[in-house]
């Protein structure tokens, strides 16, 4: 199938399971008001769906076929009305689907405020006994932004006034976020001083609890992984850096749900989206082999 016709993540030819029969459910946000600098991350989500096909099934490090499990791809979720309506929609949205559905959620944005929305549900389901590993370049925790609070440079402020979270790969702060940086419940790993992988991942799993809500934002990698986001910043992690820590805490706590945001297409290039559509594969085979999350 020709990627630009896929409608579902990997676009399997004997077409994909249902919803009760997969491990994984894939669903798309295409959200976009908020962005300061580069645009394009509505296009982000289905950018990485119409890549996927070109992943190949059997996964060399892990040496399973992971669709085998079952990934179903909802349609996405309407982002049109007003900036309220469109977070409160997406909460009920995830309220709903986690009373109802057993398929480990992947949501992919769309810009990084989503989260917001995503991650409220689950803070009102487990409370302290959750955590979140925060993976990206910029803090993310000012408490509002050109007078929003919620812009995408307000991510994770109201998560870190709630449950602890655990940030990676940074390396920006604005002047007006830098008191909520390792205060609280934040605990900020700035990439400069971090830059050895083994200890950090050792530090990361000291500090997040048994239950854990990963937000990945792309422009934690090094522009040179993802070079398709809104706000590159240089210096992040390189691939293998991040597959380790990932595979870490998959392997060490129970997850409950992962988004995948900030995603902006290149004109020209496919890079960017197959090396996240990629990264979202592997993370499913992470959780197939985790005894943590079977």
């Amino acid at each position: 199938m020709h990627p630009e016709h896929a409608k579902h993540f990997l676009a399997v030819e004997e077409g994909q399971p249902s919803l009760k029969d997969s491990r994984f459910a894939v669903i798309s946000i295409p959200y976009e008001r908020t962005v300061s600098y580069g645009g394009g991350t509505r296009l982000g989500p289905a950018a990485i769906i119409a890549a996927s096909p070109q992943i190949e099934f059997w996964d060399e490090e892990l040496g399973i076929e992971t669709y085998k499990q079952g990934i179903h791809t909802l349609p996405p979720i309407n982002c049109k009305g007003s900036e309220k309506a469109v977070f409160d929609r997406i909460e009920k949205y995830v309220e709903k689907y986690i009373a109802q559905n057993k398929a480990f959620p992947f949501y992919l944005g769309g810009e990084h405020s989503i989260s917001q929305a995503l991650i409220k549900p689950y803070i009102k389901k487990y409370g302290k006994k959750l955590s979140v590993l925060h993976f990206d370049a910029h803090a993310d925790l000012r408490e509002s932004y050109f007078g929003d609070e919620r812009s995408h440079a307000c991510a994770l402020y109201p998560a870190s006034k709630e449950v602890k979270v655990v940030q990676v790969g940074i390396r920006s702060v604005g002047s007006e976020e830098k008191q909520n940086v390792n205060s609280g419940n934040v605990i900020t790993y700035f990439m400069h001083d971090n830059l050895d992988i083994d200890k950090l991942i050792n530090k990361v799993l000291k500090n997040l609890t048994d239950l854990v809500y990963i937000t990945i934002d792309v422009d934690g990698f090094d522009p040179c992984v993802v070079p398709g986001t809104g706000t590159p910043q240089p210096g992040g992690f390189t691939w293998y850096d991040a597959m380790k820590l990932f595979r870490a805490v998959i392997e060490k706590k129970k997850i409950c749900a992962i988004d995948v945001v900030e995603t902006a297409p290149i004109k020209g290039t496919h890079i960017s989206e197959f090396n996240v559509s990629k990264m979202v594969y592997r993370l499913m085979g992470y959780l197939t082999v985790s005894k943590k999350n079977k």
